[in-house]
């Protein structure tokens, strides 16, 4: 048993966290298995919008570095979007100004510029980002770690003692609740309405007076609105009030999306934590755990960054 499993890694959790790291670990050699209680299109981040934006992550200084790096792929990526899933979408973030701190940001995005007044009512950026069509991208995210010789096997893990691997990748999100008693991960619940699309190809991501947000974002043959972010709440069924209330906040920003007809309706629960726990540690028997999980709303816009850096932790002598 030793030998047959000498170098092998086990990584835990079939998001866009776990992919990701697991294309890593296994481009770079690594003999690696995906086990996801869930099939990779029902997965958290199959719900996600996904704009590349640093959205409710901590430590900060590690989670820029993170999405920068990060942002060098999609870059690439975009050159094959039909394949990849990722386009660089043109879009304004509401309430927001080039002096909020965005020194980190100006000058690997020379075209981030104040909004003019008749692209947003109000103070905003103008920028050119990622956005990832997730119903794509993570299909192809596990095409290219089968491709690499990886393996995804849909189990569910209720202890790590389970996992016969000399290396364990624990990238279970809020599964990590459970799977390593860390209550400091906790759901913040966001709900989008997916409708028609009007004919809208920018992105707008928007905060009212009320504090309220709004959001939307065109992906191929339909628009994603959005949003919530309600923390603390478990419930994954789509709250009709809730979805009215989207709708309004958006078509209150863009009027055409008021009649656009509504295609289905989505409920995600993000993983958030205080900061990510992204670490090493040696258990008794003397296996190596690296975990990396607890990325809130900023998943897919970390996730190359923190799996490159997992990948090193795990195979680090």
């Amino acid at each position: 048993m030793e030998s047959e499993l000498s170098g092998e890694v086990v990584v835990v959790g079939g998001g866009v966290i776990g992919l990701t790291t697991a294309v890593v670990l296994a481009e770079r050699g690594r003999r690696v298995r995906v086990w996801t209680r869930d099939p990779v299109e029902r997965t958290t981040s199959a719900v996600a919008g996904a704009l590349w934006w640093p959205y409710r992550i901590r430590p900060v200084a590690a989670a820029r570095a993170w999405a920068l790096r990060s942002l060098d792929v999609y870059e690439q990526l975009a050159a094959d979007p039909d394949r990849t899933g990722v386009r660089m979408v043109e879009g304004v973030l509401g309430e927001e100004e080039l002096d909020d701190g965005f020194d980190w940001l100006t000058t690997r995005l020379p075209g981030l510029r104040a909004v003019t007044a008749e692209e947003y009512a109000g103070t905003g950026l103008w920028a050119r980002l990622p956005l990832v069509d997730m119903a794509a991208h993570l299909p192809w995210l596990r095409r290219r770690f089968t491709a690499a010789g990886g393996v995804v096997e849909t189990r569910t893990v209720s202890d790590l003692k389970e996992v016969e691997a000399p290396v364990v990748v624990n990238c279970t999100g809020l599964g990590a609740r459970e799977l390593v008693a860390d209550a400091s991960v906790v759901p913040v619940r966001g709900q989008l309405v997916v409708v028609e699309n009007p004919g809208i190809r920018t992105w707008v991501v928007s905060t009212g007076a009320d504090g309220e947000m709004a959001y939307f974002f065109p992906q191929p043959g339909r628009l994603l609105l959005g949003g919530t972010a309600v923390e603390d709440a478990w419930s994954t069924e789509p709250d009709p009030a809730v979805a009215e209330a989207i709708v309004r906040r958006c078509a209150a920003l863009r009027p055409e999306i008021a009649g656009a007809r509504v295609l289905g309706h989505r409920v995600g629960l993000r993983p958030a934590r205080d900061a990510v726990r992204l670490e090493r540690e040696l258990l008794s028997d003397g296996r190596v755990l690296v975990h990396n999980y607890g990325h809130g709303g900023a998943g897919v816009t970390v996730a190359w960054g923190c799996a490159e850096e997992a990948a090193g932790l795990a195979t680090s002598a």
